[in-house]
């Protein structure tokens, strides 16, 4: 999220990292804290159209697309948790086995849903393609919450990043200025 988005959107679209976080940073929070990725979708849209200047078209097209199939947040967390509760149970995993999970993880994730807690459940199927007990989930389960906070600001943050690159791409996004916010008395 602070290194890896702000680093390739100005690679290609010259944001500035200060900018971009100022531009999506209510966004974050939403995504913060309801853990969903679908809930925060209309206040993305807008800080993503409003304050990054992308396209009504460019915009509408890929956040919800993302919401829907980017989830970077939970294919980390559920590749990472698989060789978690590998090692708490203490089964090696091969080459083959980490490969499987990454795999696995990219595909489910895929195929969660943008609500909370949607990862947890998906990674019994992770854990299920390398023969992990999934019992294993009680290891993680109590601490699933704020990671699942955290998991969100990953998507939504992705989303932001890839929008802003698609729009740059279709050569709709020039650099942007944030201005202040208006207030209302």
């Amino acid at each position: 999220v602070f290194l890896f988005y702000p680093s390739i959107l100005y690679l290609i679209t010259k944001i500035g990292y200060k900018n971009f976080f100022k531009a999506i940073f209510p966004a974050q929070m939403l995504a913060f804290s309801t853990s969903s990725s679908a809930a925060t979708l209309p206040l993305t849209m807008k800080r993503v159209k409003k304050n990054l200047n992308v396209s009504e078209e460019v915009t509408s097209f890929v956040c919800p697309l993302g919401a829907t199939i980017n989830m970077d947040g939970t294919s980390i967390h559920q590749a990472i948790s698989a060789v978690f509760i590998a090692q708490a149970f203490g089964q090696d995993l091969t080459l083959a086995d980490q490969l499987v999970i990454i795999v696995t993880a990219t595909l489910s994730s895929i195929g969660a849903a943008a609500v909370p807690g949607a990862g947890l459940i998906m990674l019994v199927i992770v854990l299920g393609a390398v023969g992990i007990d999934p019992q294993g989930l009680a290891l993680i389960i109590a601490i699933d919450r704020p990671l699942d906070m955290c998991r969100t600001i990953v998507n939504v943050t992705g989303d932001a990043t890839v929008a802003s690159i698609v729009a740059h791409t279709e050569g709709e996004l020039s650099l942007i200025h944030i201005s202040e916010p208006t207030r209302r008395y």
